[in-house]
């Protein structure tokens, strides 16, 4: 007869979601090692140039806050990167750095979220005394 949650041990519980964190947090780690991350929050958009009735489009990796060296000026920072034109290693190289950052970000979500249910399964042990 399979035992349903209520009646589970509160220590085998705390042990599950202690495992499920820790395995998150090895996967975040990997994310980290394969390569450079994305700023939080950065996108690649595109944009247009117009010259002599022609229509070009470029790439840029774009931040919310200044985080990028400018190009005349390494000192300064800027909230845009130039990335070329669609397929240029700049721009493969940033397209993977978002995703890298997107996954990551959804990780962070769900360990916060068992970190929550650990607390959850502790208040549940130990409710407050009145």
């Amino acid at each position: 007869m399979k035992k349903n949650q209520s009646s589970q041990e509160p220590k085998e519980c705390i042990d599950r979601l202690i495992t499920a964190i820790a395995a998150l947090e090895k996967q975040k780690e990997l994310l980290f090692a394969q390569g450079e991350v994305a700023p939080p929050g950065a996108v690649v958009s595109r944009y247009q140039v117009r010259q002599q009735q022609k229509i070009y489009w470029y790439y840029k990796l774009q931040s919310p806050k200044p985080t990028f060296p400018k190009a005349h000026d390494e000192s300064a920072l800027s909230k845009y990167k130039h990335l070329g034109k669609a397929g240029s290693e700049a721009h493969i190289t940033a397209v993977m750095q978002v995703v890298r950052r997107a996954q990551i970000d959804e990780i962070q979500r769900t360990i916060d979220t068992l970190v929550q249910n650990l607390l959850d399964v502790g208040y549940d042990q130990h409710p407050p005394q009145k």
